[in-house]
């Protein structure tokens, strides 16, 4: 039996334990730290839906790193880096740590003429 693709938008897909997010009862992220990690990225970010998201927050198994009253969270771009993210932490540091591009966020670039070409 053949295997079958699927395209996504994907950009970037971040992995976030759930063991860790488990014992901190799901909350400490977002404005009013009332969110897991992954539902705040997800609404701070509006990556999008599904397969038409721009990036994927997941959660997955255990890292084994297993910090104190921390979430363990990594890029799958960059699996040598795991980021051990405290509750309360700014969403723009952890983007930001986590090496995001998020077109999203930020204002989108003039378009830029080049001069020697432009009559």
């Amino acid at each position: 039996m053949p295997i079958k693709t699927a395209k996504t938008e994907w950009q970037d897909v971040v992995l976030v334990c759930r063991k860790c997010t488990k014992k901190l009862k799901r909350k400490g992220f977002g404005p009013d730290q009332d969110r897991s990690l992954r539902k705040a990225l997800k609404r701070w970010m509006k990556p999008g839906k599904g397969l038409k998201a721009t990036v994927a927050v997941v959660e997955t198994g255990c890292f084994d790193l297993c910090p104190r009253g921390a979430v363990v969270a990594a890029n799958a771009r960059a699996p040598e880096k795991l980021l051990v993210i405290q509750p309360g932490t700014d969403l723009t540091e952890i983007r930001d740590s986590l090496g995001l591009r998020d077109g999203r966020r930020r204002k989108p670039d003039a378009t830029r003429i080049d001069p020697t070409t432009a009559s």
